[in-house]
């Protein structure tokens, strides 16, 4: 077969301009990190105070090593954008795929919202590099890359055009005033989005323009108290989200549910709290024990509720789970972590209440 000697130069002229484009790095120290509460820890990109290594569980110390949640922000006009990230743990799970565990999640904002440009796929273990976007016009954007929702981030650079701009952020978006603190699971630690961008609180931080503390621990919401007080420390919060309900037995609320709400209120009088039903899980309906541990829960959630509003408690807030994940039974993985069909039905039931309370 022969080529026309114009299309074969072509062909050389685009291959040799691919190759050629050389990138550089730069380390993502260099920009803000987003979505921790405090900046006191052993390592960047983890989400507890060091303070709190001896204090917490171990094994809520461990997750919250994780960087569910957390986010860089930068703004370039590179034509290619390629990241080189290293995983703290090299962490595997049998229901959720590695991009969602360990992978990092690339956001830009056009025109005032923030637009999915393309995740970043970890390809093996130890250290990754993975080009994210290419062949781009050369503009400014404001840009998000969110970090790994089951993993840690050991090391973070940031890869753009030779000659390129790679610069702070100019737009505060999300905005850093009054932030979203939610307490969790491992349903609010991200488990099982695809990809970070599609954890809900995410979502949530996108939805709302606004930064969001994840403090999912994934088996471990159990009302510790350090955490409450670690979420007390957040300047002028916007409002708190206690979303434990699945880690917490029926027993735990009544015993912890109103020491744990005192110490954020105490500290934040004004500032309005919103109590989260366990999700009604597609195996209740034939699972009887997990239907029956479900129910418990619940009323004991809606107990202190009652108990809370009688003692004359304001700005507080319920939202049920009758309608959180649907009927059909598609909007978990394994039968309790959500797919991101769930985790786009928890934002679009959470909503509501969040906006009465952000009034």
């Amino acid at each position: 077969m022969k080529i026309r000697p114009t299309l074969l130069a072509l062909a050389l002229s685009m291959g040799m301009s691919t190759f050629a484009q050389k990138i550089v790095y730069t380390d993502a120290s260099e920009f803000p990190l987003y979505g921790k509460i405090s900046t006191e820890t052993n390592e960047r990109y983890e989400r507890l105070p060091s303070k709190l290594e001896n204090v917490s569980r171990k094994e809520v110390w461990k997750l919250g090593r994780n960087s569910a949640g957390l986010y860089i922000r930068f703004c370039s006009n590179t034509t290619s954008v390629r990241i080189k990230w290293e995983a703290l743990f090299d962490n595997e799970q049998n229901h959720m795929t590695d991009l969602g565990t360990r992978g990092l999640d690339l956001y830009a904002l056009v025109d005032g919202e923030w637009k999915a440009v393309a995740p970043i796929r970890p390809t093996k273990k130890g250290l990754n590099e993975w080009t994210v976007i290419r062949n781009m016009q050369p503009i400014e954007r404001e840009y998000m890359l969110y970090l790994s929702l089951y993993d840690g981030v050991k090391s973070l650079e940031i890869g753009v055009d030779e000659g390129a701009t790679l610069e702070q952020p100019k737009v505060n978006s999300p905005s850093t005033e009054k932030p979203i603190v939610m307490y969790g699971t491992s349903i609010l630690q991200g488990g099982c989005a695809s990809r970070p961008g599609m954890a809900y609180t995410n979502i949530l931080g996108r939805r709302f323009d606004r930064e969001v503390f994840n403090l999912g621990f994934s088996g471990n919401a159990r009302l510790d108290m350090e955490i409450a007080e670690l979420m007390a420390t957040v300047k002028d919060p916007g409002v708190f989200v206690i979303d434990c309900i699945p880690n917490s037995s029926d027993k735990l609320i009544a015993e912890k549910g109103e020491a744990f709400f005192r110490v954020l209120r105490d500290a934040h009088p004004d500032v309005p709290v919103i109590f989260v039903e366990d999700p009604i899980f597609p195996r209740t309906a034939f699972d009887t024990k997990l239907d029956e541990e479900v129910v418990g829960r619940n009323i004991a959630l809606t107990t202190l509720f009652k108990k809370l509003k009688k003692a004359g408690e304001k700005k507080i807030y319920y939202v049920s789970a009758e309608k959180m994940l649907g009927f059909d039974g598609d909007a978990t993985v394994d039968g309790s972590h959500f797919t991101d069909v769930g985790m786009l039905r928890y934002v679009e039931n959470m909503m509501p209440t969040m906006k009465k309370a952000l009034k």
